[in-house]
């Protein structure tokens, strides 16, 4: 069954979806995090079950991530979501550490992509249904620019200054925004 809880963030409310999952730590397995005016965010729908007791530990992590206490989170996912090729991109974008960011085109050679397939880099990332969670917010353009975020380029920001603030910077040769 799908279920949903919200959360508030500094990003405003945060619509967390999940399917109950009796292997799952806490009984769910998390398959959508979405902000408020997210383009492509879900939305709740009938027959979703309200338990937010279920989303108690990525509740907590997201609560340690704000308050810069938490970089990397351990959250069971659901299978299934996304073609091949974008669950390629968004394993890339797990990688990515907590305080630097990366390039679309440098993410695009990073799992073997031509040149000529950033856009399409660009669409999987936009396609990340897990915002803040996988970390799609440490993209940026290739000269350092803020480009694309599906929660708002002022989320972006402000996700990339908490990670400037408390992140350890460069210690895997990725740049810092």
């Amino acid at each position: 069954m799908t279920v949903y809880a919200t959360l508030d963030s500094p990003l405003g409310e945060l619509l967390l979806v999940g399917e109950e999952s009796a292997a799952a730590p806490g009984g769910v397995a998390l398959v959508s995090l979405s902000v408020p005016e997210q383009k492509g965010g879900a939305v709740v729908q009938d027959g979703w079950r309200c338990a937010p007791e279920l989303f108690g530990g990525v509740g907590e992590q997201l609560k340690a991530y704000f308050a810069g206490e938490l970089t990397h989170f351990d959250v069971a996912y659901a299978r299934g979501s996304g073609t091949e090729f974008q669950r390629r991109v968004w394993s890339a974008v797990d990688r990515i550490p907590y305080g630097h960011t990366t390039s679309y085109g440098q993410l695009a050679e990073s799992i073997g992509a031509s040149r000529a397939a950033v856009r399409a880099v660009g669409t999987a990332i936009g396609r990340n249904p897990l915002l803040v969670l996988r970390p799609c917010h440490r993209i940026v353009a290739s000269d350092g620019s803020l480009a694309g975020y599906a929660g708002g380029l002022e989320r972006k920001r402000l996700l990339l200054d908490l990670e400037r603030a408390d992140g350890d910077g460069g210690a895997d040769g990725g740049s810092r925004a």
